[in-house]
């Protein structure tokens, strides 16, 4: 005779109550599911262990957005237990279905209909003065490097495979990987990086420096960043918005391909271009082309720029 399947619900605290997961629940507990539910979203320290899940889940479903997931990504790291998300959030870019879609979700998951989507996770060595071992953590989105004192900025030495590219001051440095494209390094100007490509990107943050752009790097491939010793500020790492600590001046931070990776479970087959398109609601139809339309129909001025 099997065994009942395991599942864990990761969810915010404020919604544990609430009609989505509610329903959730029931459905799995219906479809023989032991399920468990975490709503703690407390960090570890940069460089501690993190909860894991038994290895026996079947599945991790978070019901929240894209902050909850990455709480769910310590939850299974090097586990290989996927990760299916449900968007109670705002964006929800990680999320593979939307609230009113939690019936179909449930469905799907007790007929195990889904397929998994493989993500590339970053390794970090922090190395702090005088050490003899870095202190290691992982990021499934980024790693930031930032100033610790808001008032001044931290100087730093940037260096790619050992060999020194350049150095200047900055508010701090993202390197973040294809999945964590969309998050923080795209709000300070990095590019889009498709999702299945094996690559790492650092962005500098407010650099004041001529030459100071994103560099992308490929998979065997090595960012060091120096926090110089005579740099104003030490400096404040932190792993996907969470894992977090204090840098003094004089370390250096090394970030690499991981060997694991983290599975995404697919319930869809939309590609990633219209899941971009979506989420950010981009403007398919340029202004140019809205005004050559309102031409043509008589709606709009008698001449476009």
């Amino acid at each position: 005779m099997m065994g009942r399947r395991k599942a864990v619900v990761v969810t915010h605290q404020r919604v544990r109550s609430g009609p989505i997961v509610v329903e959730a629940l029931g459905q799995l507990g219906q479809a023989g599911f032991d399920v468990s539910i975490i709503d703690n979203s407390e960090a570890p320290a940069f460089g501690q262990p993190c909860q894991r899940v038994d290895e026996d889940t079947e599945i991790v479903i978070v019901l929240g957005g894209d902050g909850t997931i990455l709480r769910a990504a310590e939850l299974v790291k090097t586990s290989g237990v996927p990760i299916l998300g449900v968007n109670l959030g705002h964006v929800g870019f990680l999320a593979e279905f939307e609230s009113f879609q939690i019936e179909e979700a449930m469905k799907r998951v007790a007929d195990h209909d889904y397929s998994l989507d493989e993500r590339m996770v970053e390794h970090v060595d922090l190395w702090l003065p005088g050490a003899d071992k870095p202190l290691e953590d992982w990021a499934l989105n980024d790693m930031t490097l930032e100033r610790y004192d808001r008032g001044k900025m931290i100087e730093v030495s940037v260096r790619v495979d050992d060999v020194e590219m350049s150095s200047y001051g900055c508010d701090g440095e993202i390197v973040a990987t294809p999945t964590g494209s969309t998050a923080y390094a795209f709000s300070v100007g990095g590019p889009v990086v498709w999702p299945d490509a094996q690559s790492l990107q650092m962005v500098p943050i407010a650099a004041h420096a001529l030459f100071a752009r994103s560099l992308i790097i490929g998979p065997s491939s090595e960012f060091s960043i120096d926090l110089l010793e005579d740099s104003p500020s030490d400096g404040w790492i932190c792993c996907d918005g969470r894992r977090q600590l204090m840098v003094p001046r004089g370390s250096r931070v090394q970030v690499r391909r991981s060997r694991d990776v983290l599975r995404l479970a697919r319930l869809s087959g939309v590609p990633f271009t219209q899941r971009l398109v979506s989420k950010f609601d981009l403007p398919v139809v340029g202004w140019r082309e809205q005004s050559r339309k309102a031409q043509s129909t008589g709606n709009g001025p008698g001449k476009g720029l």
